[in-house]
């Protein structure tokens, strides 16, 4: 997509208009499609990381997002700076800490839900940070839908679900990095008017690769790393395929495009729906079962969305049929 300089600032009226009319039917469909790849994410992340080492597999990912593509697609016309904050926030730092959550000890079903941290952290810091405000309806639904996760979240036992300290402090700190690329997405639409999501996501994903292989030789040994990228099988290029193309290439893409257009509050809050699909695939190809208060948990989850999306036009719509009954 070309930009030209002189149209910056006429093209934010239209991002404001846009986002002023709520999210339309084919936004919705696109958030949701979303959802469904993330879901699974989990599940394919897990099954990945029994093999390779947590560095090696964000490695493997983000070079294969990017570099296969850096010779046909346009570099994004937006500052450097964004493509590399973006690139280290939402590449190395949440995917960095989450891939070593997963591999100590958190279960792949809870990860999808603990990592919806990031919906709080994005709503909280778009205040200060970017001047939007949540309305009532969508503090209720956040607080509810808050405490489905805490209610997944506190399910400890012996079986699969069960997930450590370190597996937990890592995924929230996943949360809190995925909500800086929430934040600095917003801030780019409106600094740099409009920019072509798909560019972005390729150029800024070849950001984290080098720090991730580093880090793999210095954690793992160069020897060991050599070995994991030598002996991978069908199974692990699988995975890897999925991470990098869908999870990463198309599931970010129309998740910047989203938030291009939508403040951060209306868009965040469909993250919810992730664990929905997680916990199910988990429970499905890992047998990660889910308990009752597991599912009452998720049933929080979507209410709390609900409420988030629903609540305004409900809060409207009572008052007004309030106001015509006296005529009746």
């Amino acid at each position: 997509m070309v930009q030209r300089p002189a149209s910056l600032s006429s093209a934010a009226p239209p991002l404001s208009a846009a986002a002023s009319e709520g999210l339309s039917r084919g936004d919705y469909l696109t958030a949701l499609a979303v959802v469904v790849i993330w879901g699974l994410n989990f599940v394919v992340m897990k099954v990945a990381l029994t093999t390779l080492s947590p560095m090696m597999l964000g490695a493997l990912r983000f070079a294969l997002a990017s570099l296969p593509l850096l010779w046909i697609v346009p570099r994004p016309r937006v500052p450097w700076r964004f493509v590399v904050c973006y690139g280290l926030l939402q590449g190395l730092g949440q995917f960095g800490l989450l891939f070593t959550a997963l591999r100590f000890g958190m279960p792949a079903g809870l990860a999808s839900t603990v990592l919806q941290a990031q919906v709080f952290f994005t709503v909280l810091l778009a205040l200060p940070v970017l001047g939007e405000h949540a309305r009532l309806h969508q503090w209720l639904g956040l607080l509810v839908a808050a405490g489905g996760l805490a209610l997944i979240a506190s399910v400890h036992g012996h079986g699969p679900q069960d997930m450590t300290l370190l597996g937990f402090v890592l995924t929230v700190a996943a949360a809190l990095s995925w909500a800086g690329s929430n934040l600095l997405t917003r801030l780019l639409g409106r600094t740099s008017g409009r920019y072509d999501p798909f560019h972005f996501i390729v150029w800024s994903s070849l950001v984290p690769v080098l720090p991730f292989l580093m880090l793999a030789v210095w954690l793992d040994g160069a020897d060991a790393t050599w070995r994991s990228l030598t002996g991978m099988g069908g199974r692990e290029l699988m995975a890897v395929a999925y991470l990098s193309l869908l999870a990463t290439l198309v599931g970010y893409s129309l998740w910047t495009r989203l938030f291009q257009r939508h403040p951060a509050g209306h868009v965040a809050p469909f993250s919810m729906l992730v664990p929905v699909v997680g916990l199910w695939a988990a429970s499905f190809f890992l047998d990660e079962h889910l308990n009752p208060s597991q599912w009452t948990g998720v049933g929080c989850v979507l209410l709390g969305l609900l409420l988030n999306q629903f609540g305004g036009v409900v809060a409207k719509a009572v008052p007004g049929a309030a106001g015509r009954r006296p005529s009746a």
